[in-house]
């Protein structure tokens, strides 16, 4: 059975697409302000810091995305408030805090006793799995991720480009700056059910890096990357499907080298308008 038939007959495959649609919309939205801001590292950072909230909440019994969520905003206030403040070892202190969070989350999933299959699909993504209750917890973040980005685009765009003509204009730099980080934080939780803790940066920062070398505005760059990113999501799906491969990591692998085969043409087409203009 090809893939379009079965996605017309179980509703498992409708889940995934839909929420590969559902994950697209904040990758498109919070991507393009950490690819045009350059905190990928800051992302990862509390992607990574997640792994605590999860094992944690995975320990007490509780749900492990509540754990995610509430770790990843935490992870978000921390890592901002250390770029504020110590700015020169920035990188080294959200490495150590990267390493941490990984590291508590280990040690409470290793206290926990059994062995839990839906923990794992938290760490590498199982799209497959994805419930009504997922769905519905994608569309409330994207919702929220939205609603937020729409009242305060104008000073998160101040605070992407020139954080000093943004102060002196009167903008509160750090709150936007830390309720960016804590959006970033939310679109974690959101792509995690999708590609997993491990994969999260790449689908968050690659459709907004390949959308950036087309438009000209942000308005355009969110559009085009919500596109890709459903794209990619869509392609990775059909691709994994008959040879049953990871459908999370087929995803990021068609976005990575969709982004590399951009790149290259680009560079190539400019190399070739070089040497006709000479």
């Amino acid at each position: 059975m090809s893939f379009f038939q079965a996605l017309a007959h179980y509703g498992f495959l409708q889940h995934a697409m839909i929420a590969g649609l559902l994950a697209s919309i904040g990758c498109a939205v919070m991507g393009s302000y950490v690819v045009l801001k350059r905190i990928t590292f800051l992302a990862g950072g509390i992607a990574h810091a997640v792994l605590g909230g999860m094992g944690v909440a995975y320990w007490m019994g509780a749900a492990p995305l509540a754990g995610a969520a509430v770790s990843a905003v935490l992870a978000a206030l921390l890592i901002g408030w250390i770029r504020m403040q110590w700015h020169e070892q920035e990188d080294i202190l959200i490495g150590a805090l990267w390493a941490a969070g990984m590291a508590v989350g280990l040690v409470f999933i290793s206290m926990t006793p059994g062995y839990n299959a839906d923990l794992m699909s938290y760490l590498f993504g199982n799209i497959l799995v994805v419930s009504h209750a997922d769905l519905w917890l994608m569309g409330l973040l994207d919702a929220v991720i939205v609603a937020i980005t729409l009242a305060c685009h104008r000073q998160f765009l101040a605070v992407c480009f020139d954080e000093e003509f943004a102060r002196a204009r009167g903008v509160p730099v750090t709150f936007y700056y830390l309720l960016l980080l804590c959006l970033v934080a939310l679109t974690v939780v959101l792509l995690i059910r999708v590609v997993g803790l491990i994969l999260v940066i790449a689908l968050l920062t690659i459709p907004a890096a390949i959308a950036v070398q087309f438009a000209g505005s942000m308005r355009r760059i969110m559009l085009l990357a919500g596109a890709l990113g459903a794209a990619f999501n869509c392609a990775g799906l059909a691709l994994s499907f008959s040879p049953d491969l990871p459908a999370g990591a087929v995803i990021v692998l068609v976005a990575a080298l969709s982004f590399l085969a951009v790149t290259a043409g680009r560079g190539a087409w400019h190399r070739l308008r070089r040497r006709i203009g000479s």
